[in-house]
């Protein structure tokens, strides 16, 4: 990098933390810091749902994967999500939105104290904050880890400076804020994902043209869909992993849809974002899929072949430009996680262990959940920091094998009991669907995986907890139903439409006992 490049950089951090002090016009009460007050226009929403679900472990995980084994990266990685948003753009996108539309809650986790119980929400709100921590950690080290590439800066410090920008601008402005910001994340991805596509393929004339290269000794077997560990099962696993996470099973892309002003509003988001998953990612993993030909990986992961073949093909400005393309993405994700993880808190935990909690005002309220937000990103941030330690190995193997893996228990009961065929399942199930989905994560990747010659595949490591869970959430509805008149009532809530759905609501924090005052609704 040289001083333009900085200034690429430089300019990059300085417009973001403008757009969070401008953002904070627009934040008066806990639902805008966590919902945008159910006003941000659909198309917003979709491209902030989009970038939300990217990081810079696309240019560090998934462009070794690229690397090592081509088009699989893609097959089995975008086009499964662009698949399963596109699914949850019916099933789960506008039942989500009615959420806070119908049930005024701020949080996505908010609604499971009436549809189970309050135990069963406070299991959920607390393993899903500590996955989440462990999920954005790994997030800080795969961007520290580029910027060690082009700067020399250490791991800690780039997972500072990165950290610091985007506690700044989240905490300042909340949804708002990520959202723009995200918009202009994704500007920035356009011309720098085109600039390096046009830059590698100009140079695939020295290797046949875009026709001829497949046939090249170092593009061995890239064409192939699914190879190595990447196989059948392993993308039918992740295309139902990715069915819960990226519809709200991670949290932070159901705010997206609660964001919008009513659910048909939340389901062209969802749309929108399955149609950028499915076409635009094509243009960035490109040149990942070429990029044996042209650069030779120092990591035995290829994890830095991204980053080599940008220093060497790109001309400074551009350079800098694709840089802050990698900060953009992480930005975008761990911003997002940290404000549905500061809502999660201060909705759903902060009432039950803090007495003091329940009787709050709308100022008390979001001055806590600023705090929350700073909280939660210094501690993903000393998470990252552990990222290649024994404990959790390198970046991709906590993104596939942690996160995917243990996302499944926590979401099944969240994203199914939105859903009338599974009305059945109450607290009984939800709580036996998680503990079992946990305690099977840990017996398929640790005992059983020690004492299994060659390890537990991949996809079995990340499939059987999740279908552990459904199973048992199904299974333990029909053995033991508890479908109450009160939870009849609220599902039937989230699966209609009715006055004022289009509204938007103020909510006030919800306390776990029942004397509130509910949410004044402005028509």
């Amino acid at each position: 990098m040289n001083g333009l490049d900085w200034a690429v950089l430089i300019g990059y951090f300085a417009v973001m933390v403008a757009i969070g002090v401008w953002s904070h016009k627009r934040v008066d009460n806990v639902s805008d810091f966590f919902t945008a007050g159910g006003k941000m226009p659909w198309w917003l929403s979709g491209i902030s749902h989009h970038m939300s679900g990217y990081s810079a472990v696309m240019f560090t995980g998934y462009a070794g994967i690229a690397y090592t084994y081509g088009v699989t990266s893609f097959v089995t990685w975008s086009f499964p999500i662009a698949l399963g948003i596109a699914i949850g753009s019916k099933l789960f996108a506008p039942r989500i939105n009615r959420l806070r539309s119908r049930l005024h809650v701020a949080s996505p986790l908010e609604y499971l104290k009436n549809r189970y119980d309050l135990k069963t929400q406070q299991a959920l709100a607390w393993s899903g904050m500590l996955l989440k921590i462990v999920d954005v950690g790994a997030k800080w080290a795969a961007i520290a880890t580029l910027l060690s590439v082009f700067t020399g800066i250490s791991l800690n410090q780039g997972i500072l400076i990165t950290g610091g920008i985007t506690a700044i601008y989240c905490t300042i402005g909340g949804l708002w804020a990520d959202a723009l910001t995200e918009l202009g994340q994704f500007i920035i991805q356009l011309l720098a994902g085109i600039a390096m596509f046009v830059a590698v393929f100009v140079r695939l004339d020295d290797h046949g043209g875009f026709f001829g290269v497949w046939d090249s000794p170092e593009l061995q077997g890239h064409e192939k869909p699914l190879v190595g560990p990447y196989g059948t099962v392993f993308l039918l696993a992740f295309l139902f992993i990715k069915l819960f996470e990226y519809n709200g099973g991670m949290l932070n892309q159901a705010q997206r849809y609660m964001a919008t002003p009513n659910a048909k509003e939340a389901e062209r988001s969802a749309r929108l974002s399955a149609i950028l998953w499915l076409v635009w990612p094509l243009v960035l993993f490109f040149p990942m899929w070429m990029s044996p030909l042209l650069v030779e990986s120092q990591k035995t992961d290829g994890s830095d072949s991204y980053a080599l073949m940008t220093e060497q093909l790109l001309p400074h400005g551009l350079l800098g430009l694709v840089i802050v393309g990698f900060f953009s993405h992480t930005m975008a994700m761990c911003s997002s996680d940290a404000n549905a993880i500061a809502a999660v808190f201060t909705r759903d935990c902060a009432p039950v262990i803090w007495a003091r909690a329940r009787a709050w005002n709308q100022s008390t309220g979001l001055r806590v959940a600023r705090i929350a937000t700073v909280v939660f990103l210094g501690l993903s941030m000393a998470a990252a920091t552990q990222v290649n330690s024994p404990a959790f190995k390198d970046i991709i193997t906590v993104v596939i094998k942690w996160v995917a893996g243990l996302m499944g228990p926590m979401a099944i009961p969240m994203m199914l009991g939105l859903l009338r065929t599974f009305r059945r399942s109450g607290p009984t199930a939800a709580l036996v669907s998680w503990s079992m989905g946990l305690l099977a994560f840990w017996l398929v990747n640790y005992p059983i995986h020690w004492n299994v010659e060659g390890g537990v595949p991949l996809q079995y490591q990340v499939s059987i907890p999740l279908a552990v869970s459904l199973v048992l959430y199904i299974l333990v509805g029909y053995i033991k139903p508890e479908d109450t008149p009160e939870r009849l009532a609220l599902i039937e809530k989230i699966n209609t439409d009715g006055d004022g759905a289009a509204s938007a609501a103020v909510p006030v924090p919800v306390g776990p006992a029942d004397d509130v005052v509910r949410t004044t609704v402005k028509d």
